[in-house]
């Protein structure tokens, strides 16, 4: 087996630099230009091996980021207008997601054949991987056409998507138009390039305590799959827009991780364009904040643990630096008592009356960022209202946010009491050059509840642009139609609006040099913004997404 997927190897992001200190023949995997995955075989595992090994090391989990309106994005009238009719002809669409159904209408030409060049299954190890990988099975677009002509096409190409949200989301960008359920993707006539993902390693989610049967994606995979999207672009030498309806929010919230990173450098580059959803944190009372401006300089606060949740964790980053101190108080009322240092990188407490088990990580300098950051994790948590002291053992002003995890990781009955509503955007929507996108609900021009709020926890713009998002028409496996709402719908939105823009500039000739980061800077450019607010802000960026006044300030129209 494959060290990538042998649960006994932990998968630890490294920089490429540091390559040649570990590589031993067969324990390291490229992500790509600036990292690599180091696999390193456990024979016992424990929690205190994130602590033995960098926190910024392990990769972070990630989940499903999201149920109608072109017109309200002035889409369908930048497709209906003779000068322009763009439909995505020449661009490359690429997912990163939990798959796709291959069979369904929304992805085949009117002669039957398939829209989609090519399908990586990272969960399949019936095939041969594609070229420069060594796991999962890649099909072609020969591969899916002869299994569409079979009367068992999933003997031949036996790939799915068992959790619809992959499918769904690559219809809303690039979905073939069907009359009779009233259904069309933004840029129909756009090719396709899908990854599946494997589900994160039993050991990472351990690690985290995240139960088991938790959906989730992990990092490194993720930037695997995006590279492979890359790779096939530039094989066939076509401009890829790159769609991500996944979030996370692990991290400092300030677009250092190595995906962001990742995202980063690929926007900067002509042809290629990443558009991300800004996550769905917005109402789930899983951020806190609070500045200390005042002796004694602390703070406490409270966290209701919900009876479904018997393991989780919390990360808290205090800022500046200093030695911050941590009391934590269960429901029961027993309390470990103040820690400020500890002797290891990891400590295990433990309570006289309860069967709770606590793990806190007191790094003093994270590596992404260089800044301090508590991680405290969970085993059997009491429910019920757990309260926590924050204390600077310098005696001088300070700030901290809280984050829990994002998704499904763990459930609504878990939540910060006086929550704090803002810096909710999941990573990579932290990240600075792609294009982040919140979501509203186009039928009364309200903001989506849900939604996450900016700015990064340093202040940068985020999200950029507000697309519609709320019960989206998408693609549903089995040759079903429905819909979908959250911040992943907008993403699609606004991929096929991005997709729409690099047509225009690189297929069409107007601008052949275009790189992600301009198409973003234009689409932004020509948002929708209303007088009675300042741009940008918090919950809308820089408005609601608008081609049809993006081109006409280009006086195209």
């Amino acid at each position: 087996m494959e060290k990538i997927l042998d649960n006994r190897y932990y998968d630890l992001i490294i920089h490429n630099s540091m390559v040649p200190s570990f590589d031993s023949g067969n324990n390291i995997t490229t992500l790509n230009e600036t990292h690599s995955l180091l696999h390193i075989q456990k024979s016992s595992m424990d929690p205190c091996d994130l602590g033995r090994q960098p926190y910024d090391s392990f990769p972070s989990l990630f989940t499903l980021s999201s149920k109608v309106s072109m017109e309200r994005s002035g889409i369908n009238t930048i497709q209906r207008a003779p000068q322009l009719g763009l439909f995505g002809s020449g661009i490359i669409i690429g997912v990163v997601d939990t798959g796709i159904d291959y069979l369904h209408p929304a992805f085949r030409n009117q002669d039957g054949t398939t829209r989609i060049l090519s399908i990586w299954d990272q969960t399949d190890g019936s095939g041969k991987p594609p070229n420069d990988f060594t796991f999962g099975s890649e099909y072609s677009e020969n591969h899916i056409n002869t299994a569409l002509r079979s009367e068992t096409p999933l003997s031949i190409v036996p790939t799915t998507d068992p959790y619809l949200h992959g499918t769904a989301i690559t219809s809303i960008v690039s979905g073939s138009p069907n009359e009779q359920h009233s259904f069309t993707g933004i840029v129909p006539r756009s090719r396709l390039v899908v990854v599946k993902l494997k589900e994160a390693k039993k050991n990472l989610k351990d690690v985290f305590f995240v139960q088991e049967n938790a959906l989730c994606y992990q990092e490194s995979d993720i930037m695997l799959g995006i590279r492979y999207l890359v790779s096939v672009a530039r094989r066939l030498s076509r401009p890829i827009v790159i769609c991500i309806a996944l979030g996370s929010s692990q991290g400092g919230h300030d677009g250092n991780g190595p995906l962001s990173t990742y995202l980063n450098q690929l926007t900067a580059m002509p042809k290629t364009n990443v558009v991300v959803a800004g996550g769905n944190e917005g109402n789930k009372g899983r951020h806190y904040f609070h500045n200390c401006t005042e002796p004694p300089f602390e703070h406490s606060f409270e966290l209701n643990i919900g009876p479904q949740d018997k393991k989780l964790f919390m990360e808290i980053w205090p800022f500046p630096l200093g030695r911050i101190s941590i009391q934590i108080t269960s429901p029961t009322g027993e309390t470990i008592g103040t820690i400020s240092r500890l002797t290891s990188d990891c400590g295990r407490f433990t309570f006289s009356h309860i069967k709770t088990l606590v793990w806190i990580n007191n790094i003093s300098m994270e590596g992404d960022s260089g800044d301090y950051l508590i991680l405290v994790r969970f085993d059997n948590p009491v429910p019920g209202v757990w309260k926590f002291k924050l204390r600077n053992m310098e005696s001088d002003p300070f700030s901290f946010h809280c984050w829990l995890p994002s998704g499904n990781l763990i459930s609504n009955e878990t939540y910060f009491h006086m929550p704090d509503q803002n810096t909710t955007i999941t990573a990579p929507g932290n990240a600075r050059v792609p294009l982040t996108v919140a979501a509203y609900n186009q039928f009364d021009d309200t903001i989506l509840e849900e939604s996450g709020r900016g700015y990064t926890r340093f202040d940068h713009t985020a999200p950029d642009i507000t697309a519609p998002g709320y019960r989206i028409p998408c693609a549903i496996p089995g040759n079903e139609y429905g819909t979908i709402t959250g911040t992943g719908a907008a993403a699609a939105h606004g991929s096929g609006a991005a997709a729409m823009v690099v047509e225009w500039g690189f297929c069409k000739g107007n601008l052949t040099t275009v790189t992600g980061n301009q198409v973003n800077r234009m689409i932004i450019r020509g948002a929708q913004r209303s007088h009675e607010m300042i741009y940008p802000n918090q919950i809308w960026g820089y408005g609601i997404l608008n081609l049809h006044e993006l081109f006409k300030r280009m006086t195209v129209l």
